[in-house]
């Protein structure tokens, strides 16, 4: 396994050599904000990002490869910087035999349970109306670095999934996961026999999730939407999630939708968290989005949710359109107390070389539904534009700014450069 990332580039660059195409993104960003040490202290950061999306092809193999690039303009040093993170890179080699997809070395994963990007091996086996997925790697190191885990016994994810659309507007599948990752040990300081403050190395042992899901997702033509989660933990033998999803339009103008989810919480099996007496929450919202004409569409939601020993509900309105959105939403009960009135608005100008957008929301809440409980308020500002002069070729500048009890007048600005690519030889 240690030449793992080696065999990939070995292989990637006899793809490089005689190259059907290659294409991707790339863009350039600087974020500057100001942090304060102390009321009268502070210090400005300028901060830079190099992100590179590689995609180089020849015939049915293609080189697959996400990256970024951190770094400090401002003279600040960064703490674990610069940094390089590798989001994926992996090799894929599709269609084989006209059954198989195989893809080896960093890459992402979309689960239900444990998502995110793992270096391994992944199988896909298709014919006709199924479909089977079959996973195996080892977790990724901190930052995102270039490297394999040593660890392989502690930290690695199993899993598969079988999908099959055999009957009609039907798609239904079973999955099973089993993650496992070795938490990095750390230094604390504690209590001896005395009472007096000691450093302890704190060393968790290997944590786990394995579960085993289901999915039933049905449609039909425009009018009818649902789909159906169930996850069963199968190291506490216990329901840990089911989820409805489902939408029906008995009209063109008309939408009306229906969200439901029990949730149990998610415990690593040997997690000190587990010996707690975590009570279960379920959630149910409505809602209805209603076509006045081309330009404008009316939404509205109502959402309860119930806790162990209380419950919690929101209301959520607004109207969205051509030319941007308006909203407010409004929580009361058990999560607490909050008001937010939210403005967005974007359109394009000049057949498309100028998009200029500007957002403003207005915030007070409460952490409880306690009279005496204080009244806090937020206030948030973003603007900007877009300029494209080619489709291959973007600018971005947006200014960001907020006021609140602990952010005091903050104003960050954040500048990007995009560059699409694609060429075929």
């Amino acid at each position: 396994m240690k030449k793992f990332f080696t065999i990939i580039f070995i292989i990637g660059i006899s793809i490089v050599v005689l190259p059907q195409s290659f294409n991707g993104r790339f863009s350039s960003s600087v974020y500057s904000f100001q942090t304060f040490d102390s009321t009268n202290s502070s210090s400005t950061y300028l901060r830079s990002y190099q992100m590179l999306n590689l995609n180089i092809n020849q015939g049915n193999v293609s080189l697959r490869s996400y990256m970024n690039l951190e770094g400090d303009l401002s003279g600040v040093k960064m703490m674990d910087g610069p940094m390089l993170r590798f989001y994926n890179l992996y090799l894929e080699v599709r269609d084989l035999f006209d059954l198989a997809t195989i893809k080896l070395g960093r890459q992402p994963i979309f689960n239900s349970v444990a998502g995110g990007v793992y270096d391994g091996i992944n199988v896909d086996l298709k014919k006709s109306a199924y479909k089977f997925t079959g996973y195996y790697g080892g977790d990724v190191p901190a930052y995102d670095k270039l490297q394999l885990t040593n660890k392989w016994d502690k930290d690695f994810i199993l899993g598969g999934k079988f999908t099959t659309v055999a009957l009609e507007n039907f798609q239904m599948s079973l999955s099973y996961v089993d993650k496992n990752f070795q938490p990095e040990p750390y230094w604390a300081t504690r209590l001896d026999a005395n009472l007096n403050p000691i450093q302890v190395l704190i060393s968790n042992n290997s944590l786990q999730y394995q579960f085993t899901s289901a999915e039933v997702n049905y449609s039909y033509k425009d009018k009818v939407n649902i789909f159906t989660t169930y996850d069963y933990d199968l190291n506490f033998n216990r329901t840990s999630k089911v989820e409805f999803d489902g939408g029906y339009s008995p009209d063109k103008n008309l939408r009306l939708s229906l969200y439901y989810n029990y949730r149990a919480p998610m415990i690593s099996y040997n997690s000190i968290f587990s010996v707690f007496d975590y009570g279960n929450t379920q959630e149910v919202e409505v809602g209805a989005d209603y076509t006045i004409n081309k330009f404008f569409t009316v939404t509205g939601r109502y959402g309860n949710v119930i806790y162990q020993d209380a419950n919690s509900q929101r209301v959520t309105v607004g109207i969205n359109s051509n030319y941007g959105s308006i909203s407010y939403r409004k929580t009361f009960g058990y999560a607490g107390e909050l008001d937010a009135l939210s403005l967005y608005s974007a359109y394009t100008v000049l057949n498309g070389l100028l998009t200029p957008s500007v957002g403003v929301s207005f915030t007070q809440y409460k952490l409880s539904s306690d009279p005496n409980e204080p009244l806090n308020h937020l206030a948030a500002i973003i603007g900007g534009f877009n300029i494209r002069p080619w489709a291959l070729l973007s600018f971005d500048l947006q200014a960001q700014y907020m006021d609140n009890k602990i952010y005091r007048n903050d104003f960050r600005m954040f500048l990007k450069l995009n560059y699409w690519f694609n060429s075929n030889f």
